[in-house]
Parts: C-alpha cells; sequence; structure tokens
C-alpha cells in the first residue's frame, strides 16, 4: 500500500494580520489552524504586544498564535514572545540563520522563516535557502513562500509558482497575493503543507472581513477535497 497517497490531505491555513477579537474570532469559528499578529511597526497590521496578548488569551488549543518580526531586536522579540504567548516566530525580514536560532533557542519556540521571491529567482535557490535555515537549528519549522516587496510583505501579489519544487512544496507555507478566487489553483498545482492569507482577506488595508475569511478557509477544504479524489480516483467512482 502506498502509505502517502492514501493519507488524507488537509492544507493548514494561516490568517496573519489581525489586531482586532472580532476577528481573531471569525478565523477561529472558520477553521484557522493559525493566526499571524505583526509586531513591525511600518505595518498597517501591527499589533501591540499588549494587544496581542490578550488576543492570545481569547483563543482556543491547537490553534496556534504566530509572531511576526521584521529586523527586530533581538531582546525585542524575546520580549514579545515571552509576553504575548505566542507559540511560533516569523521572521520575515533580513535575519540571518544564525539570528533565528540564536532567538528561537532562547526563547524556546519553533520558528519559520519568509523567503521573498523575485523574479530572477531560481527554483534552486528556494531549495538552498530552506536547507540553510533547516541546518542552521533544529526549531526551524518550514519556509514560507512570499511575493518580493520593498515594504516587506502584505504586497497582494502573487509571484511564479512554478518555481516551487516538489522537493520543498510539501512542507512549505504558500503565501504573496492569495484569496479565494486562486487558492485552489495554487493547492492543486503546489500542494503546499500550508497556506497564509493577509491582504487576500481584507475589505480594506489592514481591515479584516469574516465573509472573506470564511470564504477563503472554505475555498481550501473544497480544493483539498479534490485533491483526494485525485489521489483516491477508484475510491470516488464507487
Amino acid at each position: 500500500m502506498d502509505i502517502e497517497k492514501n493519507m488524507k490531505s488537509r492544507t493548514r491555513i494561516k490568517i496573519c494580520g489581525l489586531r482586532h477579537k472580532d476577528d481573531v474570532k471569525a478565523a477561529v469559528d472558520a477553521g484557522a489552524d493559525a493566526i499571524g499578529f505583526v509586531f513591525f511597526r511600518d505595518s498597517p497590521r501591527c499589533v501591540r504586544p499588549d494587544d496581542a496578548a490578550k488576543l492570545i488569551r481569547t483563543m482556543p488549543p491547537f490553534v496556534t498564535p504566530v509572531g511576526l518580526f521584521v529586523n527586530a531586536k533581538a531582546f525585542e522579540v524575546e520580549h514579545i514572545a515571552r509576553h504575548t504567548g505566542i507559540g511560533l516566530l516569523q521572521f520575515h525580514g533580513d535575519e540571518t540563520a544564525e539570528y533565528c536560532a540564536e532567538i528561537a533557542e532562547s526563547v524556546n519556540l519553533p520558528f519559520i522563516r519568509a523567503f521573498r521571491v523575485k523574479p530572477e529567482t531560481k527554483p534552486q535557490d528556494l531549495v538552498q535557502y530552506e536547507q540553510q535555515y533547516r541546518n542552521a537549528s533544529t526549531r526551524f519549522s518550514g519556509i514560507l513562500l512570499d511575493s518580493y516587496t520593498p515594504a516587506y510583505g502584505g504586497s497582494g501579489k502573487v509571484f511564479n509558482w512554478s518555481l516551487i519544487s516538489k522537493e520543498i512544496a510539501h512542507q512549505a507555507v504558500l503565501s504573496g497575493g492569495l484569496n479565494t478566487q486562486n487558492v485552489a489553483d495554487a493547492i492543486l498545482g503546489i500542494r503546499p503543507y500550508a497556506v497564509d492569507v493577509s491582504s487576500g482577506v481584507e475589505i480594506a488595508r489592514g481591515i479584516k472581513c469574516a465573509i472573506r475569511i470564511r470564504d477563503f478557509i472554505s475555498a481550501v477544504r473544497a480544493a483539498d477535497r479534490e485533491v483526494e479524489k485525485s489521489r483516491n480516483p477508484v475510491e470516488n467512482r464507487t
């Protein structure tokens, strides 16, 4: 029996850039696996650590609160990690593998590292980048693939998905310009471990929409069902 082929497929979902209790509840109720809190002051989605701590206390078990940082000082990351109760670090700037490894170790948390894909990026670049961070720390959980923007994220633009090889797709978090209309194509074509959305579930920059959150997650689950059908074609004809 092909164990991998017969495993149930479920793409994990992260809704990022939440700042309000109602948005967190909407994401959790819709079935999100992770909630992202942005601690980058230049972002319209930035949340204060005290507010993030209050929001995280409203979250149920098994929904992971993720802290997003961009070129933050080590003491800032450590303070926020200990104060808020985040369960996963996301480094989205120019942080080195050594920096990420040291901070993750100091706060006893896993981390993911964003790679901002440029037009000139090659498939092997992604593989080498992922391997670099994996070799640096046992706390490395995976690579997040986002579109390049000088402003560090939230561009709402899609990059060239064909750059993602099967070698890393099954462990990667796909981000960058995802929305209800295109997320199924992403899942069916790439088969990422997880998807991450922010601007794609907003009605204005930094303003989340409960209906769009729900519709996005529904689109992911529908795509998962299509993936399952393709893995078990005989079963689905009976």
